[in-house]
């Protein structure tokens, strides 16, 4: 497993991997809908997920983004808690996610390992040792807190999932797992194959204060 907790050689290694410099930083399309944007995007939400508890900035939409990354690789940004999904144009598409709680964020590279539609739910032990009333098992649905889609990160405990919390998007709530809407998640999922890269990113926030700045 190569993910590790969150450093400074590994802050300095993925800034300069992924994004080069601080002019990388995603800049949002202008408002007219082109034919690419809208196949972009893929299909309007479904009426499952309430996007009235979302804020504009987190809902699906194209933005521009420079990268050195290939396009297909997923960059997940989890101290701004966006996801995207590099096209490989100078754009991305970019999600609305949630991410670790204060001392569960997490930073490296991994590939997806394996997909699932309306996925089962076993907490890892390291979980229920924390929450001891939780489910050792839940079956797949509406109900299930993995929501309609999962995507397996490696050989590690983490996801990119569904939820079924659509005001928890744009927060800092989970124990490391990566959050999106049913229908983003949905709309992920129909992109991404077995063996995609996935680069998270440090927290500069926490990266800075470790250094001082």
């Amino acid at each position: 497993m190569r993910i590790q907790l969150v450093t400074k050689s590994m802050a300095a290694l993925l800034a300069a991997m992924c994004v080069g410099s601080a002019s990388a930083a995603p800049l949002a399309l202008a408002p007219k809908v082109s034919m690419f944007t809208a196949l972009a995007l893929g299909s309007a939400a479904q009426p499952s997920d309430s996007l009235t508890a979302v804020e504009p900035d987190f809902r699906r939409q194209v933005v521009a983004y420079r990268t050195q990354v290939e396009a297909g690789t997923i960059v997940i940004d989890t101290a701004h808690t966006f996801l995207y999904y590099v096209l490989g144009d100078g754009t991305a598409i970019r999600y609305g996610i949630g991410v670790g709680r204060d001392g569960f964020g997490w930073a490296g590279a991994e590939v997806v390992t394996r997909k699932a539609e309306w996925p089962d739910w076993t907490p890892p032990q390291e979980m229920i040792a924390r929450q001891p009333y939780l489910p050792r098992w839940m079956a797949g649905g509406e109900g299930n807190p993995l929501g309609a889609r999962a995507i397996y990160l490696g050989s590690t405990v983490y996801r990119i999932h569904g939820t079924n919390m659509p005001e928890t998007i744009g927060h800092k709530v989970s124990s490391g797992c990566i959050r999106m809407l049913n229908t983003d998640v949905i709309d992920l999922y129909s992109r991404v194959i077995v063996g995609t890269k996935i680069i998270v990113l440090p927290n500069q926030n926490n990266v800075a204060a470790a250094l001082g700045q």
